[in-house]
């Protein structure tokens, strides 16, 4: 009954339709990181709704900058740019078309500061635990296997297809050029990452870039697990980090 009344009350929290432009934050781990200027689709003092070009995970944080309404803040009320911690709850497609979608986001705003877990190990996903008295929501750390029973298809576990798809793997050192590269084919392919095979000595945690010349497209990727197969061949566990691979056509 809690949470039904919880639902409830959160939806009776007036949103404003203003389109203010913001500037988001994202950064995915301690090497990779980007940021877009978007509007605003609506606000309210706890939260705001907007589009990217680009998905975000439910559950990273994200910084927003803006020229919040002063009746609307909580903090740095008199500061031209409001700098403020957001926590994606919702992210949408929006269009059908993958290479030229947007993504309807929806973000609660937890406070001027991330929390600490956060500065040592941006990767960490969060999810709400309750709100302060003064509106803003409180985090806690996201459990490792979560419930996606409520998560968009798209953004679940993606299925793999053991489908060979040509690839350069171009592997970035620490200041994002490129130290070696290869050409690769996958052992499977998801939207979301892949299986490839690679003579390249990388550990977990190492960045890619992977291009697709026949889908004109390039992606980071991330590491997240390496492994000999009974053929005695390396593969590479890879998560896309900025794009979806495109599978039309492929499966």
């Amino acid at each position: 009954m809690s949470t039904i009344v919880s639902e409830k009350e959160n939806r009776r929290i007036q949103r404003y339709e203003l389109s203010l432009p913001a500037r988001v934050e994202v950064k995915v781990d301690n090497k990779v990181s980007w940021n877009e200027v978007t509007r605003l689709e609506d606000i309210s003092a706890f939260g705001a709704g907007f589009n990217l070009k680009r998905p975000v995970k439910r559950g990273r944080l994200i910084l927003i900058s803006l020229p919040m309404p002063r009746q609307l803040r909580c903090y740095d009320y008199l500061e031209p740019q409001y700098r403020i911690w957001g926590l994606v709850r919702r992210c949408i497609q929006v269009g059908s078309n993958p290479a030229a979608s947007e993504y309807a986001i929806g973000v609660a705003f937890i406070g001027k500061n991330p929390p600490s877990s956060f500065l040592d190990n941006p990767a960490q996903l969060y999810d709400l635990s309750d709100r302060e008295d003064g509106g803003l929501w409180q985090l806690a750390e996201a459990v490792t296997v979560q419930d996606e029973s409520d998560i968009p298809a798209y953004l679940r576990r993606h299925t793999r297809f053991s489908i060979p798809e040509s690839l350069v793997l171009e592997l970035l050192d620490e200041n994002g050029d490129v130290a070696a590269s290869e050409i690769s084919v996958t052992e499977n392919i998801s939207l979301g990452g892949a299986c490839v095979f690679t003579s390249f000595m990388v550990e977990p945690g190492s960045f890619l870039r992977v291009k697709s010349e026949r889908h004109d497209l390039s992606i980071i990727a991330i590491v997240r697990g390496r492994h000999a197969g009974p053929d005695g061949i390396v593969r590479l566990h890879l998560e896309f980090i900025d794009h979806y691979f495109p599978l039309e056509g492929i499966v």
